[in-house]
C-alpha cells in the first residue's frame, strides 16, 4: 500500500507542477496580447476560445474517459482493442463535426458574434479541436500507463511552442487575430505528431462495434456535466459579447486572467486535497480534520485574495523597458479583479465540500451542483451585465461558484457528516472583510506612498487579529 501511495504522490506532483508551469507560461501571453491586440481583437480571441472549450466536450463525447475506464486492468491485447476503438470512434465523429463546422463557418461566425474574418477563425477553431480530440486518447493512455513525465513533457512543449508561435505570428509578422489561431493550429498539429510513438505502439486497424457502444454508454453521460462545468467557467465571454461588444470582452478577459494567482493556489490545493481525504476517510478523526482544513483554507485563501486585490493594480501599472505590464487600454476593467479573486475562494470551498460526496460515492450530487452553478451563472449574467457591464459578469461568476459551494455543502451534510467550524470561519473572515471595507473607504482619500502604506498595514493587520481568534477556537491544537 505504501508503494501505491508513493506512486500516487509522485504522479500528483508531476501533473500538478506541469499544470502550474503550463499556466504560468500561458499567462505570459497576457501582457503580450494587451500590447499587440486592441481590446476588440482580444475580445474575439477570448470569445472564440470559449466556444472551443465547449466544442472540445462535444467532439470528444467522453471517449477518452471511457477508454481509461475500460482499459484499466485489461491485458495488452484488450487494451489495444479498446484504444483503437476509442480512437477510430473519436476520429469518425470529430472529423464529421469538424467538416460540418468548416462548411458552415460563415453562418456560425455571424451567429457567434465574431469579426468580419470570423469564418477563417471558425475553420481554424475546427482544425484545433479536431487535432486536440485525436490527441486525447493518446494522452489518456499515457496517464493509464503511469507515464507522467512523458505526459507533462508533451503538455509543456505544447505551451512553450504556443507562446513562441504567438510571439512570432502576432508580434513579428503582425498577423493579429489570425496569427493567434494559426499558432493554435500549428501547436495542436505538432503536439499530435509528438504522440506518434503512442499511436505506433497502441493503435491498430481494429474497430469493435459493441465495444464502441459500451464506450459511448459510459462517455455520453459525462457530456452534460462537462458542458455545465464549462458554462460556469467560460459562458461569461459569449454572453458579455452578446450584451455589449468585443472591446468590453477583451478588457474583461485581460483583467479576469489576473486571477491566475488564486487559480493556481486553488488548483494546487485540489491536487493535494483529493488523495488526502480519501486516504484518511476511514480514520475516526477524519470529519474533524476536514472541518479544520476548511477553516484554515478559507482564512488563508481569503487573506491572499485580499492582498492580491490590494496590490495587483500596482503590478499592472509597473513599467518594464518603457512599457507597463498591461496596456493602459485595459485598465478600466481592474474593478473586476477582487471579485474574480474571491470567486476562486468560493471555488476552493466547493472543492472542500466535495470530500464527503466523493467518500460516499454520490457523484450525482456533483452533477446537480454543477447544473445549479450553470443556471445561476447564466441568469446572473443576463440580469447583471445590462446594469453593471463587465463588473456584472464578474459578480455572476462569483455567484455561480457560491451556488456550487452551497449545493455541495448541503449534499455533503446528508451523505457524510462533517462538523464544520462555522463560527471560527466567520471569525477569521471578519478581519479580512473589515480590512477590505476600510481600503475601499480610503481608496479615494489617499494616494502615493500613504495609500501604499495604508494597504500594507491593513493587510498585515489581518493575521494580527487572527491571534486571539486562533486561541479562542483552539485552531492550532492537535486533532
Amino acid at each position: 500500500m505504501l508503494k501505491d501511495l508513493r506512486l500516487l504522490g509522485k504522479e500528483s506532483l508531476v501533473y500538478g507542477l506541469s499544470t502550474v508551469v503550463a499556466r504560468l507560461l500561458n499567462f505570459l501571453l497576457l501582457p503580450f496580447y494587451t500590447h499587440y491586440l486592441a481590446p476588440d481583437e482580444y475580445g474575439v480571441v477570448s470569445t472564440a476560445y470559449s466556444y472551443i472549450a465547449f466544442l472540445n466536450i462535444v467532439f470528444l463525447l467522453g471517449l477518452d474517459q471511457a477508454y481509461l475506464r475500460f482499459a484499466a486492468g485489461a491485458d495488452d491485447a484488450r487494451s489495444e482493442a479498446t484504444f483503437s476503438t476509442a480512437f477510430w470512434a473519436t476520429a469518425l465523429w470529430a472529423g464529421a463535426v469538424a467538416v460540418l463546422t468548416a462548411a458552415a463557418a460563415g453562418p456560425l461566425a455571424a451567429w457567434g458574434g465574431l469579426a468580419a474574418n470570423g469564418a477563417s477563425i471558425v475553420r481554424c477553431a475546427a482544425a484545433i479541436i479536431l487535432l486536440d480530440s485525436l490527441a486525447a486518447p493518446a494522452f489518456a493512455d499515457l496517464r493509464l500507463r503511469h507515464r507522467a513525465w512523458a505526459y507533462a513533457g508533451i503538455k509543456s512543449f505544447n505551451i512553450v511552442l504556443s507562446v513562441a508561435l504567438n510571439i512570432a505570428f502576432v508580434g513579428g509578422l503582425r498577423l493579429g487575430v489570425r496569427g493567434v489561431f494559426l499558432a493554435g493550429v500549428v501547436t495542436s498539429a505538432a503536439t499530435l505528431a509528438l504522440l506518434a510513438p503512442v499511436f505506433a505502439q497502441r493503435l491498430r486497424r481494429r474497430f469493435e462495434g459493441p465495444l464502441a457502444q459500451a464506450l459511448l454508454r459510459f462517455g455520453l453521460p459525462l457530456v452534460p456535466a462537462g458542458l455545465g462545468a464549462m458554462v460556469v467557467q467560460v459562458a461569461d465571454r459569449p454572453i458579455l459579447l452578446h450584451l455589449t461588444d468585443g472591446a468590453t470582452v477583451g478588457i474583461y478577459q485581460a483583467n479576469y486572467r489576473l486571477g491566475i494567482f488564486m487559480m493556481l493556489v486553488v488548483s494546487m490545493f485540489d491536487q493535494a486535497w483529493r488523495p488526502f481525504y480519501l486516504e484518511r476517510a476511514a480514520k475516526p478523526e477524519a470529519p474533524a480534520l476536514m472541518a479544520r482544513v476548511l477553516t484554515l483554507f478559507v482564512a488563508g485563501s481569503a487573506w491572499l485574495a485580499l492582498g492580491l486585490s490590494f496590490f495587483l493594480p500596482d503590478l499592472v501599472r509597473l513599467e518594464l523597458a518603457g512599457r507597463t505590464l498591461i496596456h493602459p487600454a485595459y485598465w478600466s476593467g481592474l474593478a473586476i479583479v477582487p471579485v474574480v479573486l474571491f470567486a476562486y475562494v468560493f471555488h476552493g470551498a466547493y472543492i472542500n465540500f466535495l470530500a464527503p460526496i466523493a467518500i460516499a460515492k454520490k457523484n450525482e450530487y456533483v452533477t446537480a451542483a454543477t447544473a445549479l452553478g450553470a443556471t445561476v451563472s447564466v441568469a446572473a449574467y443576463f440580469v447583471l451585465i445590462p446594469r453593471f457591464n463587465l463588473v456584472g459578469a464578474a459578480w455572476g461568476h462569483l455567484l455561480a461558484h457560491a451556488a456550487m459551494a452551497f449545493a455541495a455543502y448541503r449534499a455533503g451534510r446528508y451523505v457524510w457528516a462533517v462538523p464544520y467550524e462555522w463560527r471560527a470561519v466567520a471569525a477569521t473572515l471578519a478581519p479580512v472583510l473589515a480590512s477590505g471595507g476600510l481600503a475601499w473607504f480610503l481608496s479615494g482619500r489617499l494616494d502615493g506612498g500613504s495609500w501604499f502604506a495604508a494597504r500594507a498595514a491593513l493587510l498585515l493587520a489581518v493575521p494580527v487579529c487572527w491571534v486571539p481568534v486562533a486561541r479562542s477556537f483552539q485552531l492550532t491544537q492537535q486533532l
